[in-house]
This record gives C-alpha cells, sequence and structure tokens, in this order.
C-alpha cells in the first residue's frame, strides 16, 4: 500500500499491557507521541492573559462601532416606534393591566425581530458590495502555500461509522488535490459507548486508511470514559497532541469541506497571528424528506444574507457555531478550559453549548474571532424531521440556558455577552409568544362575556368607553408581518441577481415558489415549534437533564402512531384556542388561523414533513432546490458517492466481527487503553462482565447476557479479549 509518513511526531506510543505485536499493520498508524500542551481547566473569573495580541486599529474600530451604532441603534429605533404605536392599540383611552402585559410582551418580542431586521439588511448591503471575507482570503485564484501544520479532528459519538467515513474521505480526498496534504493529519476521536459501533469505527478507519494511503497521517482514539462529552474530548486532545500543531479544524460528524476551503482558511490563519478562530459558514446539503429539504433550501438562500449580516456588525468579535471552523491551538489551550458551573444539573455541571463559551473566552484573551460567509466549500446535514431536531433542540435549550451562569464573568467582551443573550432569548421568546398569544385570547374573552362598567364612582361628563383600535392593530399586524418578512425578500432580490444561485435554485419563478412554500409551511410549523421550545424550556426549570444522545441523520420518519402521541397535546391546544377565538368573533378566529390551523394539523405536518417520499416530490417539481444538489461541488458528489457504497451495510455485532477478523482484532488489542495501574479507580461493569463471561458456557450465552456498558468494558480489556477468545 501506498503510504506517507507523517514528518513529526514520528513514532507511535507503545501498546500497553496486550502482550501483542505492537506494530501496527503497514498503513496504518497508532496515535503519536503526546506532545503535552497544557489547557488549563480554569475558573471563569481568571483575569485573561494579554500579552502578544494585536488590537483592532482605531480606524477599523470606528468603523466597527459605527456598524453596530446603525444595526442595534436602528432596531431599538424601531422597537420604540412599534411600542409606541401598539400602547395606541391597547391603551390610547384607559390604561389597564392586561393591555400593559401586552404591551411588555409586544416590546421584548418586537426588539428580537427588529434585531433581526436590521441585521439582514446590514448583510443585503454587504452582499451587494461583495464582502464577507477580509483576513486577506481570496474567493478564488491560486492556492496560498502553507507553512505549518493543521490537525483535523472529527469528533464522533456513536453515529454510523459509514456515514462519518464517507464525509470524511471526501474531505481527505480534497484536500490530496490541493497537493498539500503533507501539512494535515486527521484524527477521528471516538466517545462512542455502545460496543458494536465501537468496532466498526476501527474496521471503518482501517478502510478509509487503505481507501486513502493517509495512514500515516490518519489517527483513530476512543475514550472509554465521556468526560465533559465532546468538549472533553477536543480537551484531552489539545492537552495531550495539541503542541504539534498551530490549529486545529474541527469537524462534526456530517461534515465536509473542500479542500480549497481548508487551505485558504489555514493559510489566513497562519497570516494573521491576533486572530484565535475563524468559523466558516456550512451550507446544509443532502435532505431528503420535506422537512430536511426546507432546511436545506432555508439555509442556503436565507442563511448567507444572515451570515453576512452578522459577520458587518460583529467584526473581530465573532461567535463560534462548533465546527467547521479553524482556531489558533495555542488560543484555545490558553484561554478556552470549560470549567463546570455550580449547582446541580440542568444548570449545573459541564456546559453543553460549550462553542459560544469558548469563542468568548478566547476573545476576551484578546484573540479576535471572525466569521468569513462568502468563503464557498463548507456542509453539513439537518435533521430528517420536527421530532429530530427537537430532540437536539432541547440539548441546545439547555446549553443555551446554562450561559444565564456565564453571561456575567468578569472581563468578557460585551459583544460576547449578547451572544450569550441572543442564544437564551432565542428560546425564552418561545414562552413569551404562547404567554402574548394567551393574554389577547383572554382579553378578547373578557369583552365578550364580561359586561364593561362604563360609569364609575366618579362622576364624569362622559363615560369610559372600552377601547381596542381595530384599525391600528390592523396596521400593527402588517407592519409586523414586513418586519418578519423582509428577509426572505431581500434573500430573493439577492437571489435574482447571482446568477448561479438562481439557476442552481430552479430559476427565478421556481425559486419564488419554493420561497412561498417554505414561508407557508414553516408559518405552519411556527406554532408546532414554540409549544415544544416551551416544553423545552419549563422541563429545564423543573430540573430535568436532557442527557447526551446520538442524532439521527438518516430519512425514515416515525410510525403514524408515535407522531400521534407526540403530538397529540399540540392538537388539542390547538382546538382549544380555535374555540375560544370563535367564541369571540369570526375576525379573530381567522386572525388566529395561522397558529390555530398548524397546531391542529400537527399531527399530519410532522409526518408529511418527516417523508422521505413527499421530500422528493417536490425535488421532482423542482421545488426547494439547492445548487448543491442540482450540480454538486466535487468533494460534496463524492461524499454522496462513497455514502451510497456504504448505504445498507449494518453494524456486524462487535465479538462476532473480531473473533471472524484477524486484522481487526489485532487492531483492537493494539488499541486498547493501558492496563489498570494500582490505586485506579476499579470499573464495576468489568468486574461485571468478566464474571458473566467467565460463567458462559459458550459465545452465544455470553453476548446474551452482558449489557452495553458490561460489553464495552469487556472488550476494552485484554483478559475480556481473552477469554472471549476461548469460549465455544
Amino acid at each position: 500500500m501506498d503510504t506517507v509518513a507523517a514528518s513529526a511526531p514520528p513514532e507511535p506510543p507503545p501498546a500497553g499491557g496486550t502482550g501483542a505485536d505492537t506494530r501496527l499493520p503497514q498503513g496504518w498508524s497508532a496515535l503519536p507521541r503526546p506532545a503535552p500542551l497544557d489547557m488549563p481547566v480554569h475558573a471563569l473569573e481568571e483575569a485573561p492573559d494579554l500579552h502578544g495580541r494585536s488590537h483592532t486599529p482605531s480606524t477599523e474600530w470606528r468603523l466597527i462601532s459605527l456598524r453596530r451604532l446603525l444595526v442595534i441603534g436602528g432596531a431599538l429605533a424601531m422597537t420604540g416606534a412599534a411600542g409606541y404605536e401598539m400602547d395606541l392599540v391597547f391603551n390610547a383611552v384607559q390604561r389597564s393591566v392586561a393591555g400593559m402585559v401586552m404591551l411588555v410582551l409586544f416590546v421584548l418580542l418586537f426588539m428580537w425581530i427588529a434585531l433581526a431586521f436590521t441585521s439582514a439588511v446590514a448583510g443585503f448591503c454587504s452582499m451587494l458590495a461583495g464582502g464577507g471575507l477580509g483576513l486577506g482570503i481570496a474567493r478564488s485564484g491560486p492556492l496560498p502555500r502553507l507553512a505549518t501544520r493543521t490537525a483535523l479532528l472529527m469528533p464522533t459519538y456513536n453515529e454510523d461509522p459509514g456515514r462519518v467515513m464517507a464525509g470524511l474521505r471526501a474531505t481527505i480526498d480534497s484536500l490530496a488535490a490541493t497537493r498539500q496534504e503533507r501539512a494535515f493529519d486527521v484524527f477521528i476521536l471516538s466517545d462512542t459507548t455502545n460496543p458494536d459501533i465501537w468496532v466498526a469505527e476501527e474496521a471503518a478507519y482501517m478502510a478509509l486508511c487503505r481507501a486513502t494511503g493517509w495512514g500515516g497521517r490518519l489517527f483513530y482514539r476512543r475514550r472509554a470514559v465521556n468526560t465533559d462529552r465532546k468538549a472533553g474530548n477536543i480537551g484531552e486532545w489539545v492537552r495531550t497532541y495539541g503542541a504539534a500543531y498551530q490549529q486545529m479544524i474541527t469537524l462534526d460528524a456530517d461534515s465536509v469541506m473542500s479542500g480549497d476551503v481548508i487551505v485558504r482558511l489555514t493559510s489566513a490563519m497562519e497570516h494573521n497571528p491576533g486572530v484565535g478562530l475563524i468559523q466558516s459558514l456550512p451550507v446544509i446539503v443532502n435532505g431528503q424528506t420535506l422537512f430536511a429539504r426546507m432546511q436545506q433550501f432555508a439555509g442556503r438562500v436565507y442563511g448567507p444574507l444572515i451570515a453576512h449580516g452578522i459577520a458587518w456588525w460583529h467584526g473581530s468579535e465573532g461567535n463560534y457555531w462548533g465546527h467547521n471552523a479553524v482556531i489558533r491551538t495555542a488560543a484555545f489551550a490558553e484561554q478556552a478550559g470549560m470549567p463546570h458551573l455550580p449547582g446541580r444539573k440542568p444548570f449545573g455541571g459541564a456546559i453543553m453549548s460549550h462553542d459560544f463559551v469558548e469563542a468568548a473566552l478566547m476573545r476576551r484573551g484578546g484573540w479576535a474571532i471572525h466569521m468569513v460567509p462568502a468563503l464557498s466549500g463548507s456542509y453539513e446535514e439537518s435533521p430528517p424531521s420536527l421530532t429530530d431536531i427537537a430532540i437536539r433542540d432541547r440539548r441546545w435549550c439547555q446549553g443555551n440556558l446554562q450561559h444565564a451562569k456565564v453571561v456575567s464573568t468578569r472581563g468578557l467582551h460585551w459583544v460576547s455577552r449578547m451572544h450569550m443573550l441572543m442564544g437564551i432569548g432565542s428560546y425564552v421568546t418561545a414562552p413569551l409568544w404562547l404567554i402574548f398569544l394567551l393574554v389577547g385570547i383572554v382579553v378578547s374573552l373578557q369583552s365578550r362575556f364580561y359586561k364593561p362598567e362604563y360609569f364609575g364612582d366618579t362622576k364624569l361628563l362622559y363615560p369610559h368607553w372600552p377601547h381596542v383600535d381595530p384599525v391600528q392593530a390592523e396596521y400593527m399586524f402588517i407592519g409586523t408581518m414586513v418586519v418578519l418578512l423582509a428577509p426572505k425578500i431581500l434573500a430573493y432580490v439577492l437571489l435574482l441577481i447571482d446568477g448561479p444561485l438562481r439557476r442552481g435554485c430552479g430559476g427565478a419563478i421556481a425559486a419564488g415558489a419554493s420561497i412561498l412554500v417554505e414561508t407557508v409551511v414553516g408559518g405552519l410549523l411556527a406554532p408546532i415549534a414554540m409549544l415544544i421550545q416551551t416544553g423545552g424550556v419549563l422541563s429545564i426549570l423543573l430540573g430535568r437533564d436532557s442527557g447526551w444522545n446520538a442524532q439521527r441523520r438518516d430519512a425514515g420518519g416515525l410510525q403514524v402512531m408515535q407522531n400521534v402521541r407526540l403530538y397529540m397535546l399540540h392538537t388539542v391546544l390547538g382546538l382549544a384556542l380555535a374555540t375560544a377565538a370563535w367564541s369571540v368573533s369570526l375576525p379573530l378566529f381567522l386572525w388566529m388561523l395561522p397558529v390555530t390551523f398548524g397546531l391542529v394539523c400537527a399531527i399530519p405536518l410532522a409526518v408529511l414533513t418527516g417523508s422521505d417520499a413527499v421530500g422528493q416530490a417536490f425535488r421532482r417539481a423542482r421545488l426547494l432546490l439547492i445548487p448543491e444538489e442540482t450540480a454538486p461541488p466535487p468533494v460534496l458528489a463524492e461524499a454522496i458517492s462513497y455514502m451510497r457504497q456504504m448505504a445498507g451495510h449494518p453494524v456486524q455485532e462487535a465479538i462476532a466481527a473480531l473473533r471472524t477478523r484477524s486484522g481487526l482484532l489485532r487492531v483492537h488489542e493494539i488499541m486498547l487503553p493501558p492496563p489498570r495501574r494500582p490505586g485506579d479507580p476499579i470499573n464495576p461493569a468489568l468486574l461485571v462482565g468478566l464474571l458473566k463471561v467467565r460463567e458462559a458456557p459458550d459465545l452465544a450465552s455470553a453476548v446474551h447476557t452482558l449489557d452495553r456498558a458490561e460489553k464495552s468494558a469487556v472488550l476494552g480489556s485484554a483478559e475480556g479479549l481473552r477469554i472471549l477468545a476461548g469460549l465455544p
């Protein structure tokens, strides 16, 4: 096999405790020798280290300050004007408690959409001006030559190994095409707890080494104990191997990146010593269901507008989304150690949404954080259904609400605090919208069923007429809808100007129809998502932890009865709201129809949007198309091809796989962790597992009696492997 050895670190560490030959088969590599780079697990209140950092020039600082004034000041001005007009709707004649509650809720919610509007306008102007890069990055032209070493990190947790390796193989092939592959090493960092998937990962790793010839620069490591989840996984790598690499590029299990974008991002990091992180804009691809196709269309058409807007006014105080970004390893090690928050879960413990905090801590230490949305070649996938995204959203909700304990940390930049507050607000606004709707219904019911008191105790010439201005309310509704829909309109204008994007979305008419479909169906799903997020917030406030579950990425929705069970409450609430609105008046019923209809139809909407067949029907109708599927770039076409080659190959039972494949068993033995030393904690699952295996009359009985934790412990033990090998 043709392989290229890594230049440094040149030797793998010795295997521990197996007594086996420590040399791997040619073309495969164990992890390189540790190169220590201390990553502090520091308290959030530690003073930042500002030595050696470049600062923003005064002219650039004034420009960014002006941009922030325009975006944030514009949003505040819009909110003030809208609040004044809404006050006229409810409180023009006489103020009431209900009217003031409605006003406060409206101001809070309108401020949210006003900021999105002004940021989108900024993005529109930036895209028209050809912005979105900076740091000396060029969209095209000859690739810069790299002078340092970079590690690509692929953390994985109970994912389909075939899908993970397919995307990684395409990324590696694309890097090889740049002829600068010697500047990169790849690390697969597994936190997998399912023993069958663990062994399948090792088999897929072996296959990837054979297919790419990267055996000398492609490493696999599995942690037996998942301390601090993904953040702990990355942190352990940084502490152990980070000193050998100036940069690291974090990937996700569904990430694909072209060699072109990787080289350009890495070169920008090399040439900007004050920069700690550069975030690319991943495009959502490979959607099969209607829900996933809507997500990828919205991300492809509206996403750049939003990303250009926030990059325009965030400047060097950007954010980190946890993957598809290049990070200066020293900056991360120096500043981004994740402490545990005080208190019990769900608010205490390990920080779940650690990426926002890592960016904030690096910025606090003087390192610039940038986003470059105009650089294409970065891809990810979307969950296939509303239910799947709700599972992920519940975890994100808990992580973002944890930021309430972080946002007041000393020394953070105010924009970093704003990132966290906006993350919290993205979930808190859901129950606020629900309260706003319910209070509006209550006010309407009160006016319908309670006789008003026209004359109070004080004798006046004129009576106290109840007053809700319907004309003013209609104007406010129209104005709010314009603010909500304006980003989509601006994105469509940009699409019409951009020839490749317009053609890739099926043409101007098809793209316009797709925006209409996405807006209508998305509008119907919005109240369902509102209830899902409200339930998530309430469950966290009640102290329920989300745990850590693997993300389902394949199409193939839930059974109908499962959707009935999950969304029956949404349907009942929709019927109750519709009945209450109908009892007041027909206009109120029609006003509430977008909300109530979506809730009443929650079950069929969940079924249809999660359907692969429905999604493909829309594709055949040339709706919700994106350029990456009409004319896939080479790296994405390769990834799709590799995924299809690996489709239909179920994960084999681990013990059977090891007993029937001697090469796999050999690699598995070499990659075992060192044996337990005196004083190390005892793993109860290993003790129980070894006892069960010793007492089992045959292999089938042993496999049947072991639970997942016991099986993983036995397979991670040289003694357990020897006992299994001797069973008939």
